[in-house]
């Protein structure tokens, strides 16, 4: 079996909060992949189902941010797993909106919820990192994450989360660069070399097609025309 656990703060309060994108990531999994329905469990929210050959328990720990350890060492006692069993989905200041890394191990870089989990499990566990991007100054951090996002951001959400749900089944299977390439195919796809046509227009045309070049007048008498037909 393996844990993926999402990182947030329980509650519709916090539902839409930056910090919350961990949470937002396992709910998209779970329903797109079937999964069981939600129950509480090890100081969370728990959901099993399966990517691919894998077993997997989705974690939502309700102990707010900076106690996230306890829920996740009490499913690891349950069902007996090593940290490398364990991926934890959290926001990543440090990255672009809508970017997205694969970590194992390294430090907590002063986020509550890894400093918490690296205190009750050690450090030794697989982090998906999700870009939230940073708001200029460390004095307006705390404001920032725990704000909703914006309408802006909408679109990029959507499109990452999506893709977390399409590469899960690699990321249950070791597999971090495909994981990784499901994401990008969502949030970077790559792009036609052909130029697209204008909305409500046919084939676009070159200019010798869409334009007609002026013609001198003819001023040559019958003669001449009969002459210049035969040469």
């Amino acid at each position: 079996m393996k844990l993926f656990v999402g990182l947030g703060n329980p509650g519709a309060k916090y539902a839409g909060h930056r910090h919350n994108i961990g949470f937002m990531a396992v709910d998209r999994i779970a329903a797109d992949h079937g999964f069981g329905p939600w129950r509480s469990k090890f100081q969370g929210s728990v959901s099993e189902g399966r990517l691919g050959s894998e077993k997997i328990l989705l974690l939502k720990p309700e102990t707010f941010m900076n106690l996230s350890g306890n829920s996740v060492a009490a499913a690891m006692r349950f069902y007996k797993l090593e940290p490398s069993d364990v991926t934890v989905f959290h926001d990543e200041l440090d990255l672009a909106p809508g970017k997205c890394r694969v970590k194992t191990g390294g430090g907590h870089a002063g986020h509550n919820g890894l400093r918490s989990l690296h205190a009750r499990i050690g450090a030794d566990y697989t982090r998906v990192r999700l870009g939230i991007g940073h708001p200029g100054h460390k004095d307006r951090v705390a404001a920032y994450v725990l704000h909703d996002f914006a309408k802006a951001d909408r679109d990029w959400l959507d499109d990452l989360l999506r893709g977390l749900s399409d590469g899960a089944p690699e990321l249950a299977a070791g597999d971090s660069g495909r994981f990784m390439n499901a994401v990008a195919m969502r949030t970077a796809p790559p792009r036609s070399s052909k130029a697209p046509e204008p909305a409500g227009k046919g084939p676009r045309k070159t200019q010798t097609q869409a334009v007609a070049e002026p013609q001198a007048p003819d001023t040559r008498g019958p003669l001449q025309k009969l002459i210049d037909k035969f040469r």
